[in-house]
């Protein structure tokens, strides 16, 4: 561990791989790349990792968890160098990722607390109940990456909690007004619909990142759908099966476009 007197230190190769949960092997690795080269080395040639080197290994983790390659992150680190505004804003998109994950793990366990409340009072929760909670755990550990939800949370972050509240205002009126068409069965080219659902993706778009990131994230979205739509419709004020048949609509509009 890094003490007091941190600034004067010295770290081994295994010193720092035991600190890290990393392989010698991969700081080698990293060593060959370039990515992050020791500053001195002993005289016998065991390398030697300084404070510098540290802060730059944790650089280096957090823009891989992140999601981003090996070069990536030489080009990232390259960009920025040492200076305190980088470092700031890596640990501030760590932050806003970790807040959302422990929201996450708040609404989990304020369920388990509810299913421990009933035993206590001597009686067996519901079957259903314990579905409800199965299928939160399923779709807190399966559905987004850690990555993916870091960058999902950066970019709420990004607009505000008045934008967000603002997007949610306008995504309700679209799916009324898509609702009315799906249920008069407005032909999927119709111009009105097309400018609706072209809204629609512009307003999403706003909640994922540009590029490859992005369509990750998307793709994730759709997949958590498909496959939990029942729980996700639950929390909705439209019934499942309304939402099932716009979504569906969605995808033949743009599919036709």
């Amino acid at each position: 561990m890094i003490g007091k007197d941190s600034a004067t230190r010295r770290w081994s190769i295994g010193e720092v791989a035991r600190a890290s949960r990393m392989t010698v092997r991969t700081l080698h690795h990293y060593d060959e790349i370039g990515l992050l080269r020791p500053s001195e080395r002993t005289a016998s040639g065991h390398r030697r990792y300084t404070g510098d080197d540290v802060r730059r290994l944790y650089r280096v983790r957090a823009l891989r968890t992140l999601g981003l390659s090996l070069e990536e992150i030489a080009g990232v680190l390259a960009d920025s160098g040492g200076d305190l505004a980088a470092m700031r804003e890596l640990l501030t998109t760590q932050l806003h990722g970790l807040e959302a994950h422990a929201a996450q793990v708040q609404r989990l366990t304020q369920q388990l607390r509810g299913l421990l409340g009933q035993l206590d009072d001597a009686a067996m929760p519901d079957p259903d109940q314990f579905m409800t909670t199965l299928e939160m755990i399923s779709v807190f550990e399966t559905s987004f990456s850690t990555e993916e939800r870091e960058e999902l949370a950066r970019r709420r972050a990004d607009l505000g909690p008045a934008a967000v509240e603002a997007a949610k205002t306008e995504w309700a009126g679209l799916v009324e007004r898509l609702l009315r068409h799906v249920q008069d069965g407005t032909p999927v080219n119709d111009p009105q619909v097309r400018d609706l659902v072209g809204r629609w993706d512009a307003l999403a778009n706003r909640f994922h990142a540009d590029g490859a990131a992005g369509e990750r994230t998307k793709a994730t979205a759709q997949r958590v759908w498909g496959a939990n739509s029942e729980e996700i419709g639950q929390s909705l004020p439209w019934p499942v099966e309304r939402m099932r048949e716009l979504v569906d609509y969605l995808a033949r509009v743009r599919q036709a476009g």
